[in-house]
């Protein structure tokens, strides 16, 4: 049953993820831009052919090979480390499917939709997937200190 409802978690971000940016592609694409919260967000259609802050701009073979491995043993942590730690277990879940929709995109048009511009920020552009990413990495490293936190306070009791 765990590795079925993370299996199902994972499929579902992903399908939100393509779900919008095909949204993006057909709808926003033909305007280019639109306001979400005037002056604060707006949807605006940019392809990006690197990854964060276009870095490895153009290198789609060298992000398709690192995020399939990154995937994979992010997957492999997943399944044998995370049972009974539901906080890492959602962390991951959220770095799979981001990882996922993304390297979808980069597999199949060598580029990636972005679409959420944050207006006050002049530097990035990005997406559900993206945000899926970053949230999942806070909450793993969170997880990781209340981890040690628990091991620390364990390791004093006997003390």
């Amino acid at each position: 049953m765990f590795v079925f409802l993370n299996l199902v978690c994972i499929a579902a971000l992903v399908g939100i993820d393509q779900a919008i940016k095909l949204w993006a592609v057909r709808a926003l694409q033909p305007v280019g831009a639109m306001p979400l919260i005037p002056h604060v967000v707006e949807l605006r259609f940019t392809y990006n052919e690197g990854m964060a802050f276009s870095l490895l701009w153009g290198r789609q073979e060298i992000l398709i090979a690192a995020t399939s491995i990154g995937m994979l043993a992010i997957a492999w942590w997943l399944f044998t480390h995370c049972q009974n730690d539901p906080v890492q277990r959602w962390a991951i879940v959220l770095v799979l499917g981001g990882g996922i929709g993304n390297l979808i995109d980069r597999i199949a048009a060598g580029r990636v939709v972005d679409y959420i511009n944050l207006l006050f920020m002049d530097f990035a552009i990005f997406n559900f997937a993206d945000i899926c990413v970053c949230v999942g990495m806070a909450l793993w490293v969170l997880a990781v200190i209340l981890e040690e936190r628990r091991a620390a306070g364990g390791s004093n009791e006997g003390k």
